[in-house]
């Protein structure tokens, strides 16, 4: 069973994060208003591949609905994240096309 990271918000740092005991894992961000833009996604090389990156944007996107957010993905994980689960296009800024 995969472990379930908790999401904290890093407003000082500007960051979503995960913290993996000996590593963090984060997704940046710049915050206008009502609108979240995620701007850098990175998990540690020694975790690659367990499926943290996907979990880490599954829960920021929770996140930002719960906040009722606009959000405009502007790293290319996040826009991926997102072309493969389009149940969270409807958070996206309209406008904004995620192939």
């Amino acid at each position: 069973m995969k472990q379930e990271y908790q999401l904290v918000d890093n407003a000082e740092a500007k960051q979503f994060e995960f913290d993996l005991g000996d590593a963090i894992a984060k997704i940046e961000y710049i915050r206008a208003k009502e609108k979240i833009y995620l701007t850098h996604t990175e998990v540690p090389e020694s975790y690659e591949g367990k499926g943290i990156g996907s979990q880490l944007i599954r829960k920021t996107l929770e996140h930002i609905k719960a906040h009722d957010l606009t959000l405009i993905p502007l790293c290319p994980f996040v826009a991926l994240y997102l072309s493969r689960h389009p149940e969270w296009k409807s958070l996206v800024l309209k406008g904004i096309n995620i192939a």
